[in-house]
């Protein structure tokens, strides 16, 4: 099922920024609309203090561009627009031009699930011009928000230590779409299930939930709301304890237990909702257990993110679900993921491709030419290196196996040729059709437990993590150094011009 036709209107197309069809008609109106060109899409810094990052959000991509289309009403409207002196901002022509434009376009993308790295590109989009800057906004939105919580669930996950994860934050979301996407990327990154109904019925997430404090307060007492609850479920009892009094709660939940075991049913649990969760859990535990219910879950929720769960288990909390809403559905502590889409090749019809790069005076924004591959090497069953290379349309060639961090050159690392390699860019569109074959969201789910397992434990920890080794291939790496020196007017090897992919 496709989410976006489900829930919008059939053309997103106008889901842009102004200045992309601004850029768009400039050049169509001056000609250099012809011209090809090459982005990357990728981020500068691991979310959250981390060690690494989960992509996602490729799914929600490939919906928008199979769908994408101007619609009579889309151009209707671009029609009304107008400029600072008043005048029409787009003519005619332009509008029929866009009635007619297709997302020409080749397409590669890291896989979902896949953990990725900073300045190591996560699509690259080659094609018409302007079809490839109109992706940039729409690709930006759905990449950086769901990879943002896809991260963030992994973490929780990793937290957690193989315990379940459940995702409750459709209350606490950014809008119905934020749900829906916090949603999916949360079940991608490790959650086991969410409380989201229609996030389960349009991707296939499994639901749980227990009850709310309301219930318990529609009642005359506390064991009553539970005996209702049971009446009414009782193959689906995890009883919310502390409305009132937690210790309190837990008993009335055992006593109401004993009823249910009887009848031929079984206590799924309690959740602790507030209070000292270590405290309340260990004295649960002892609790469930000494009245014979030691299958009980104790579900914890309240505010809870990846630091806060390994402080529980650190202080030896008996807590077997996690609950996570607030901190994980809205990303709390990183309020956006930071991707960004950059020009790195442009040629004229016939003609070569030449490098183009984005200076600055902060060496991280200093973005990297060519038309970029990441090929992963690994030593065992472990990750050592991603080394981000330039792949050539035209000749195929196996690039050097030296990676140097175009940040420090000292830093370098030699791959030998029997290490185990991939390059993680996997064809998407071509032309602007679909080739990647379907999945469901167990893949990109595996793929993170995968890759996961592949990592040093030092890039997964929460506090000062390990950096993991990210650089360019040895030609790339003068390609840049050429192409920076040129722009900043200093001798180099070769010239704007000449610097070609």
């Amino acid at each position: 099922m496709n989410a976006l036709s489900s829930l919008y209107r059939p053309s997103l197309a106008l889901l842009t920024d102004l200045y992309q069809l601004t850029m768009a008609y400039a050049h169509w109106k001056t000609g250099s609309y012809r011209k090809e060109a090459v982005f990357h899409l990728y981020f500068r810094n691991n979310p959250f203090g981390g060690g690494f990052t989960v992509a996602c959000g490729l799914a929600r991509a490939k919906e928008f561009i199979t769908d994408f289309r101007f619609v009579d009403d889309d151009l209707a409207y671009l029609k009304t627009l107008t400029g600072q002196d008043g005048g029409r901002l787009f003519d005619d022509g332009f509008i029929d031009y866009l009635r007619e434009l297709k997302l020409d376009c080749d397409i590669d993308a890291v896989e979902e699930g896949r953990i990725v790295f900073p300045h190591t590109p996560l699509l690259r989009v080659r094609g018409p011009i302007i079809a490839a800057q109109l992706l940039e906004t729409p690709l930006l939105n759905v990449i950086n928000f769901e990879t943002l919580i896809a991260t963030k669930s992994a973490r929780m996950a990793l937290a957690a230590r193989g315990e379940p994860v459940m995702e409750f934050g459709l209350r606490r979301a950014q809008g119905i779409d934020g749900a829906l996407a916090a949603s999916r990327a949360a079940y991608i990154g490790g959650c086991s299930a969410t409380s989201n109904v229609l996030a389960g019925r349009l991707f296939g997430i499994p639901v749980k939930g227990t009850h709310s404090h309301s219930w318990v307060m529609a009642f005359g007492s506390e064991i009553e709301s539970f005996e209702q609850y049971a009446a009414a479920s009782p193959g689906n009892c995890v009883f919310l304890v502390d409305t009132f009094h937690s210790l309190d709660g837990i008993a009335h939940a055992i006593e109401v237990g004993k009823k249910l075991k009887a009848a031929g049913h079984k206590l799924g649990g309690i959740r602790l909702d507030s209070g000292d969760l270590a405290y309340l859990s260990i004295e649960g535990r002892r609790m469930l257990d000494e009245a014979g219910f030691k299958d009980a879950a104790i579900v914890a929720s309240n505010e809870l993110d990846e630091n806060i769960i390994n402080s529980l288990r650190e202080q030896g909390a008996q807590i077997s679900v996690w609950g996570v809403g607030t901190r994980l559905i809205t990303g709390h502590d990183q309020s956006a993921m930071g991707c960004v889409y950059k020009l790195s090749a442009v040629k004229d019809p016939g003609g070569p491709w030449r490098a183009r790069m984005k200076l600055s005076e902060q060496a991280a924004k200093v973005s990297n030419p060519g038309i970029q591959q990441v090929r992963r090497f690994r030593s065992g069953s472990g990750f050592i290196g991603d080394m981000v290379w330039h792949e050539e349309p035209d000749i195929p060639a196996e690039p050097s196996p030296l990676m140097i961090d175009p940040l420090d050159m000292t830093r370098r690392r030699t791959f030998s040729e029997s290490q185990p390699r991939e390059d993680l860019l996997k064809p998407l569109f071509r032309k602007g059709v679909l080739v990647a074959a379907p999945e469901t969201l167990e893949s990109p789910r595996a793929r993170v437990v995968d890759d996961l397992a592949r990592l040093h434990a030092g890039i997964k920890r929460f506090v000062n993590p390990h950096v993991y080794p990210v650089g360019l291939e040895e030609s790339l790496f003068k390609m840049r150094s050429d192409l920076m020196l040129r722009l900043r007017n200093l001798p180099a090897d070769g010239l704007f011009d000449e610097v070609a992919p």
